[in-house]
């Protein structure tokens, strides 16, 4: 399939989907305390911190535009490989660690039709704690020309809303964007049995960009 988000104006950025109960409020608290801090010096001190917020968030929910690269599996996620696995079933579990510094909204490693979405409650520790492999998760599988395809987004101790942006049925272009994690997280990529991880533990990978299987 053609890479249509590579058509889309290269290092543009927006505001993803998604980001609105967090922005508007921290936007708003900060326009107000700006208007006010004129008149008495405790809204000026407000503003501080609620401004600083408020970029804060703005950095945080930032979604820039991509060339999306060549390659049969792209990584998924912005952030840092944290470890890869032989799965008992023959695949291998490319597992990818976003800091909150990191751009949060996922993209689909291949091209095909999302076949399910399944959220599965559970804790919110550190993404990168063992213990996480217990947490509050979406599970997502793509029908594709390599097969079935097992992406999973993991929250993780301060991300507590995962934001799918596409329900089961949808057919998805590579690098296409497909959900948000809000805040530090994880996502697992689960490469087919037969493919090769083409990345290493602590290589730093960019979703849409970053091939994760071997040539």
């Amino acid at each position: 399939m053609p890479h249509s988000p590579s058509s889309a104006p290269r290092g543009r950025v927006r505001l993803a989907r998604g980001a609105s109960p967090w922005l508007l409020p921290t936007a708003a608290a900060a326009a107000v305390s700006l208007a006010r801090a004129r008149r008495s010096g405790r809204w000026a001190a407000a503003a501080v911190p609620a401004c600083a917020l408020t970029a804060g968030m703005l950095w945080f929910f930032r979604d820039p535009e991509r060339e999306i690269a060549q390659g049969r599996v792209l990584s998924p996620a912005d952030g840092v490989v944290q470890s890869i696995m032989p799965w008992k079933d023959g695949r291998t579990r490319v597992a990818i660690f976003m800091s909150p510094l990191n751009v949060h909204v996922n993209r689909a490693p291949l091209a095909g039709t999302v076949t399910s979405v399944e959220h599965i409650p559970g804790g919110f520790v550190p993404a990168f704690n063992k213990e996480s492999e217990n947490n509050e998760r979406v599970v997502w599988h793509l029908a594709t020309e390599l097969g079935d395809i097992e992406m999973v987004q993991i929250a993780g101790a301060v991300a507590r809303r995962i934001v799918p942006y596409v329900p089961g049925g949808t057919k998805v272009e590579q690098g296409e964007r497909i959900g948000l994690i809000r805040f530090g997280s994880r996502v697992d990529l689960y490469l087919p049995q037969g493919l090769a991880a083409a990345v290493e533990v602590g290589q730093v990978t960019t979703a849409g960009v970053t091939r994760l299987d071997r040539a």
